[in-house]
């Protein structure tokens, strides 16, 4: 395993003390603010401002909450600055500790508002019937995966927020497309695997790169099947992996835990660590051959007992199991009998 070179020390501080990091300038004109996702194990997302000649940028925006909108708001006037003042707002991808406070900001101020068009496309206003007929697709496919019928409220369907009536994202971003920032060459790139529309920012000229969620310093992004995602998001996330490797020797500014350098063996980690589940699970299905998704998932390890894992996390746990079996499909190691439920076993040699 490599060794990443820290450069977040305060922010590394702070997360191992379980503390909310402070404010701080990374380069002249950027600032990182922490803003706390109250109820949730990773604590805080790290939202960019970049000073512009008649106000800010913002990469995502927080969760909403009135305890994330006032932590937004303080660490916003501890720049200089006031909400009001934020011109653009780009957003790396739609779960609710990125895109939540998007709604109450538009509320203070009118800023662009960026984003990729397959996370985009969620945003639209839905009818009841429209939410109604997703939360019975949602169930239809945990059935699928032989999982226990799912309480609709923690399906998943709560991580998307919608914009109010009549507005849109006003600039879908295409992969190397730049952004309009004066004082800044920021480009925006398409990383998809933990959302189908998941975006990084790099500005060769101050030398980062906002990595989202794509590429956090400890851990791994959750990849999961879902009726949101593509329908492969693993095999996605490993060549958008790839796809980073040779971005150049910038500091990673990711929406978690602290900044640091070394993005191409982190890289290498990730696809290692991946290649390892992959086998992990390849061991579960051949010991119990025509196991569902959901007795494979509770037959591999993860990061507590699954035992202790909340019902959302269960179902996050499956979802990302079955991320894995469609790759493992594809690769010819494994193969499903079709459901519901499906279950899979070792492929047989040619």
């Amino acid at each position: 395993m490599h060794t990443i070179e820290v450069t977040g020390h305060h922010q590394r501080e702070a997360w191992a003390a379980k503390q909310m990091p402070r404010v701080e300038e990374v380069r002249p004109g950027l600032w990182s603010i922490p803003v706390p996702m109250p109820g949730n194990p990773l604590r805080y997302i790290l939202v960019y401002a970049l000073a512009l000649p008649d106000g800010l940028a913002l990469i995502d925006t927080g969760w909403n909450a009135d305890e994330s909108w006032q932590a937004l708001v303080n660490g916003i006037h501890a720049t200089g600055h006031d909400i009001a003042d934020v011109r653009h707002v780009s957003i790396t991808h739609l779960h609710p500790d990125h895109f939540g406070l998007v709604p109450r900001l538009l509320e203070h101020a009118d800023p662009v508002l960026a984003m990729h068009r397959n996370d985009a496309r969620h945003l639209r206003y839905h009818t009841d019937a429209e939410v109604a007929a997703e939360i019975d697709a949602e169930i239809a496919e945990s059935e699928t995966l032989g999982g226990p019928r799912i309480d609709p409220s923690r399906s998943g369907l709560n991580v998307f927020v919608r914009l109010p009536d009549g507005r849109k994202v006003d600039v879908e971003l295409e992969h190397d497309e730049p952004l309009d920032l004066p004082g800044w060459n920021v480009r925006a790139m398409w990383t998809p695997g933990h959302t189908a529309g998941h975006m990084c920012f790099a500005d060769d000229d101050a030398g980062v790169m906002f990595t989202g969620d794509h590429l956090l310093p400890r851990i791994s992004p959750n990849v999961s099947t879902s009726i949101f995602s593509s329908p492969d998001p693993l095999a996605e996330y490993l060549v958008s992996l790839a796809n980073t490797e040779n971005v150049g020797d910038l500091e990673a500014l990711p929406s978690h835990e602290y900044r640091f350098r070394g993005l191409a063996d982190r890289v290498t980690d990730l696809l290692g660590h991946h290649e390892q589940r992959l086998d992990e699970i390849t061991a579960a299905v051949r010991k119990d051959p025509e196991s569902t998704p959901w007795e494979i998932t509770r037959s591999v390890t993860w990061s507590r007992p699954f035992s202790e894992l909340s019902e959302g996390l269960a179902y996050m746990a499956l979802r990302e199991t079955n991320a894995h079996l469609i790759v493992l499909g594809e690769r010819g190691v494994l193969t499903a009998t079709p459901g519901p439920p499906i279950r899979w076993s070792a492929a047989v040699p040619n």
